[in-house]
Order: C-alpha cells, then structure tokens, then sequence
C-alpha cells in the first residue's frame, strides 16, 4: 500500500508555531489558540486588518525549520514502512516562500534522517501523486486531476464539521488504517 503524509499540522505542529510566535509578537492582540482554529486558513481566523502581520510569520525565513514534530507522527510513519508500506511524505511549498521547500527538506533530514529526504514529495498539486491514502489536516484537496487515493483526515478543530470521511490521530492510526 502506497500511504501518503502530508507534513504541516499532521507531521509537524505549523498551528503551534504560528500560536508561539504570535504571542511572542503581538502579545496585546487576540491569539486563537491552536487547538481551536475554526478555519483552516490563519487569515480566516482572525480580523482582516491582521492578514499583513500573519503574513509576515507565514513567510518568514526558518519558520518551518523551526517546526516541532506532532507528538507520535514520526514513529507512527517509520512502523508503517517497517510493515512494508511505500510511505512518502507528501507536502506543498508555500508559495512565494523563497526557502520553504529547503527548510521542509531539511526538517525532514533532521528529524528522520538522509534517507527519507527520497521520500519526500514537495507538490503544489497533491492530485496528481498517485496512491491509496493521503492523509492530510486539509479540509478539501483539489487539483487538475480525480485523485487516486482516500483522503483520510487528520484530526484538527477546522476539518471536524467534514463527517464524510475516516479521521485518524497518530493515537489510533492502526485502527483506522486497519493495517
């Protein structure tokens, strides 16, 4: 089985980042705390007159270097190829950003080592990369192409009102994945 996983807020905690360093920025403005992010897009979440200072974290340089890994993702994706699973993580660069697909690449090296930096796959267009499973935080994922794998959610506050689909944390993948 050919699983695909994508990085910001399933493998890395990007919503966190973000809460830290808004706090530490603008510690006089409403911060909505990560694990109650009612949209997933920050801008959504906050007043319009905020977009240039959340586009400014957004953009800075080594902010996704900097991301924590989400509490049991790494292991739970190393088990899945020890199983003999084809795992490939599966992201898109943030456009614009001049060093994202670097610090992704290299988050990945530090984290799990050289040889997943091979398995990793930086695509504007998640359609188009053939598999089973994506699991993504993602609410809905287009592109040009009718994907070839389930897109099985990761839970997060702003993908809870989608009832259509399985969800998963790395808690109870194994159940949800029946692998």
């Amino acid at each position: 089985m050919r699983i695909l996983v994508d990085m910001d807020d399933v493998l890395a905690e990007t919503c966190k980042k973000f809460e830290e360093i808004w706090k530490e920025k603008h510690p006089d403005l409403i911060c909505i705390p990560a694990e109650q992010q009612p949209f997933y897009y920050f801008t959504d979440c906050y007043p319009k007159e905020y977009a240039p200072l959340i586009e400014e974290i957004r953009m800075s340089k080594g902010i996704f270097l900097s991301l924590k890994p989400t509490e049991g993702g790494l292991e739970a994706i190393t088990e899945m190829k020890s199983k003999g699973h084809e795992v490939f993580i599966c992201s898109s660069p943030l456009t614009g950003h001049e060093t994202c697909a670097s610090e992704k690449y290299q988050w990945v090296r530090h984290y799990l080592g050289k040889e997943w930096e091979k398995k990793t796959l930086l695509v504007p267009d998640k359609t188009v990369v053939s598999g089973n499973i994506l699991i993504d935080d993602k609410p809905e994922i287009t592109g040009i192409a009718v994907p070839s794998w389930e897109h099985i959610f990761y839970d997060r506050p702003y993908n809870r009102h989608i009832t259509n689909k399985r969800r998963l944390t790395w808690d109870n993948w194994r159940e949800v994945l029946k692998l």
